[in-house]
């Protein structure tokens, strides 16, 4: 009989198997184990019973163990090997970074700030390697696998450990040539009057919510493109066609080069969000998902190179 997991019955039936047949008696074999030596033989009869087979020639004097029995205890110490194997495998790579590791990031973000930093990480760490899958939809990192997942936004999975690594800003912005043939909006009911470029990610979507301090104003945006990509939104914005609402880590190199100029600056798109690691809730994440954690940490919580390009 084949059984996929061993049962508690089985492995005591296991265990005083292997006493006798290691100590040569009942008496040492219950001695080893903690165990009265009529519970150690009822487990052997137990064990031949359901085997259907002689393990062990018992005399007054001594036990011997048979062919069939050498045979099976010979097995047996083999896979508690295996076992111990697996186990200190196990161990090892909780305490060693080492290993794959398996991250799901946010499409734009990833191709343009995260991904170029990981080569970074595994210079750091050589026994590493890294499957980076990029996507503009939440994944569910536990059912695909994942180990880490970088996340912009609210976060609303309760089964997954969340860490903020900074802070994430949403704004408006334009290109000089569109400002200087439409104008700039002085207050955020004046959008209407505008080309938005618009993000179908956003949570709002199509409604932009603008906040200023306390005060909070919603527009219902209209515009000739909409679209799940935010580089191609930004190429769009690029090109002069109309307002860009997205978020800092987007637009902050072509602010800086003057490529695109704020809009309404003293208003922000959406309530201040974040950019998180997020993992499955475990109480032993591996020494490698601790070391991604400290070193992307170390990266975005004091100055996110977005930022900096931008100031």
């Amino acid at each position: 009989m084949t059984v996929d997991v061993l049962d508690s019955q089985h492995s005591d039936e296991i265990a005083a198997f292997l006493a006798v047949a290691g100590q040569g008696s009942f008496v040492a074999a219950g001695k080893l184990l903690q165990r009265h030596p009529t519970v150690i033989s009822k487990r052997l009869a137990a064990m031949e019973k359901r085997l259907g087979v002689r393990l062990m020639e018992r005399s007054t004097r001594q036990v011997r163990i048979t062919e069939v029995g050498a045979k099976l205890e010979q097995r047996l110490r083999s896979a508690l090997g295996l076992i111990a194997d697996a186990e200190q495998e196990a161990t090892s790579g909780a305490t060693q970074v080492r290993g794959l590791l398996r991250l799901t990031l946010p499409a734009a973000m990833g191709r343009l700030w995260l991904g170029p930093m990981l080569p970074e990480f595994l210079s750091l760490h050589p026994g590493v390697s890294i499957v980076a899958d990029y996507s503009e939809h939440v994944v569910d990192i536990i059912e695909q696998g994942y180990d880490i997942a970088i996340r912009i936004g609210e976060l609303e999975d309760s089964r997954l450990i969340a860490t903020k690594l900074c802070d994430h800003h949403r704004m408006l912005c334009a290109s000089p040539a569109y400002i200087d043939k439409f104008g700039k909006p002085q207050v955020p009911k004046d959008l209407t009057n505008h080309n938005c470029l618009r993000f179908s990610g956003l949570a709002s979507f199509p409604e932009w919510r603008l906040h200023r301090a306390d005060r909070l104003e919603t527009v219902m945006t209209r515009g000739s493109l909409t679209s799940n990509d935010s580089e191609t939104l930004l190429s769009a914005a690029l090109s002069g066609l109309g307002i860009l609402g997205a978020g800092e880590w987007l637009m902050s190199r072509q602010i800086a080069s003057g490529d695109l100029v704020r809009v309404l600056p003293e208003w922000r798109l959406d309530p201040l969000g974040g950019v998180y690691l997020v993992r499955p809730s475990s109480k032993f994440p591996s020494a490698t998902v601790l070391a991604f954690k400290a070193w992307i940490e170390s990266k975005l919580s004091s100055a996110p190179p977005w930022e900096t390009t931008h100031r």
